[in-house]
Formats: C-alpha cells, sequence, structure tokens
C-alpha cells in the first residue's frame, strides 16, 4: 500500500527534527494540552504497536489494549494509561524505540491486503483506514512538536490521505456531536503543496471550502483554529463544519481557540 509508505516517510520527517534532541529536551511542554514531547512520542508509539498488533489478529489486539482500557474505565487519562505500558522508557531511548517500530509496521501494512479488516477501539476497519490514521495521527501530533522546536514542516503531497480523511469524516463531525448532519455535502476543493488541485464531492457555488490541503489538514485534526488559516468557507452547511471538524475518533472535541496553537518564534 503506498499508504504504508506515506506513513512511513511521515515518521522519518518528524524523526529529522527530534533526533538531535537529549533526554531533557524531550521533557518541555507543547501548546497541545500541555503534553510534553515525551508524552507524545509515547502516545504514537503505543497506537502504532497497537496498530501492529490489529494487524496480527484480533485476539492481539484485545490482548494489547486490555489494560490500557481497564485503566481508562477506572477513571485514567488516555495519556495516564501509557505511562505503566512505557514501564520507564523515555527520552532517546524512547524516540529510537519509537522510530524502529514505525519501520516495522509501515513493512507490516505494506504487505497487507488494504481490504482486509482489523480490529480496533472502536468499529473494526480496512487495514487501508488503519495505516492512513497512524499517518494522520503522526502528522498531527508532529505538528506540536514542530510547533514546540520552532520549525516549519516542509509539506508533501501525501498530506492528501490526510485531507481526503478529513473530506470524508463530513458526516462523522456531525453524528458525533448529536448533530442532524447537513445534505449535501460540501465541496471541497484544495490546493496541494506542489500545486495539485484536489476536489471531493459534487462542485456548489454556495456550499463549499476552499483553499490549502496543508490549512484544510490543519483544521480537521484540529491543531489550528480555522481563523489562524486562509481557508475559505462559503455556506452555512461548511461554515458549520469547518468551526467544529473533527476527523479523528472519539468523544467530541473543540478546536484550539484562536492564536492558541502556533510555531514558537521565541
Amino acid at each position: 500500500m503506498q499508504q504504508a509508505e506515506d506513513f512511513r516517510q511521515e515518521s522519518r520527517a518528524l524523526a529529522v527534527v527530534l533526533e538531535p534532541l537529549n533526554d531533557a529536551d524531550f521533557t518541555q511542554p507543547t501548546l497541545f494540552k500541555n503534553w510534553t514531547l515525551d508524552d507524545v512520542i509515547g502516545h504514537l508509539h503505543m497506537f502504532n504497536v497497537a496498530a501492529e498488533k490489529s494487524l496480527e489478529s484480533t485476539e492481539a489486539f484485545h490482548a494489547f489494549f486490555a489494560p490500557i482500557g481497564a485503566g481508562m474505565k477506572a477513571g485514567k487519562t488516555l495519556l495516564e494509561t501509557q505511562y505503566p505500558w512505557l514501564d520507564g522508557l523515555h527520552g532517546q531511548a524512547l524516540f529510537q524505540v519509537w522510530r524502529d517500530t514505525c519501520e516495522r509496521t509501515a513493512d507490516a501494512y505494506a504487505k497487507a491486503d488494504p481490504k482486509h479488516r482489523v480490529t480496533w477501539v472502536g468499529p473494526d476497519m480496512s487495514a487501508l483506514s488503519s495505516i492512513t490514521a497512524r499517518q494522520m495521527e503522526t502528522w498531527a501530533h508532529g505538528q506540536e512538536v514542530f510547533d514546540v522546536l520552532g520549525q516549519e514542516r516542509v509539506e508533501q503531497d501525501r498530506i492528501r490521505n490526510i485531507a481526503h480523511l478529513g473530506a470524508s469524516t463530513f458526516g462523522w463531525t456531525f453524528i458525533n456531536r448529536g448533530l442532524p448532519v447537513p445534505d449535501p455535502a460540501p465541496y471541497v476543493c484544495l490546493t496541494g503543496p506542489f500545486g495539485a488541485v484536489w476536489e471531493w464531492n459534487q462542485p456548489q457555488d454556495d456550499n463549499k471550502v476552499t483553499g490549502s490541503a496543508v490549512d484544510f489538514a490543519r483544521v480537521v485534526t484540529q491543531v489550528r483554529n480555522i481563523g489562524d488559516t486562509a481557508l475559505e468557507t462559503t455556506g452555512a452547511a461548511a461554515t458549520e463544519w469547518m468551526a467544529m471538524a473533527q476527523c479523528f475518533a472519539g468523544p467530541a472535541e473543540d478546536p484550539p481557540a484562536p492564536g492558541a496553537r502556533h510555531v514558537n518564534r521565541s
């Protein structure tokens, strides 16, 4: 699957900015819920392993996720559940294990049938959807890493996978909040990092989202408020969607406030 290679390259791009850091650097907090770089990489690592286990078998996934699910039922946050599993792994040691696992996960999914069904925390999904979600989460959580380190990420056309996920979860954003889904879905017309034009849904002059694919990905993954992007919306449905868009699973989350997420310029 090309998406497995896209996940690999997304992980490698993040690894480049993390590799020079020392253990103390990994303790610095980010603008995402005050998570440290250790927290971010630990989270990504845990769910990359979960994706490996789900591809292995339903039984392997459930065995892996059982203590995490039990911790959450006991009132722990998702972040708190990863600490016992990591067993003290942090800093450069955690980084090295995460990076090696990324390569192994990419190798496994590259050989998988894209239509193969895998078990997950929510509904089952295809292997294609699973590895695309891993790329999306790596890119999204990678944003807080680039931000805190004061670096601008050089985007590539593999971001189309994340934009596609964002366009495909239009209905989910409303359903997840118990709201009626507007019909029809807005037309989405985006420009990729190298000038390609990507479109979703039927063209509609009065119901659309236009702009860069990078800005769209930032909004649907909630790493930026739409007010901090150059995206343009036309029509009530498109405007309402972009104000609360969420392409990831889990309870409804609100996007960051305007200006809350940004590149560190200090």
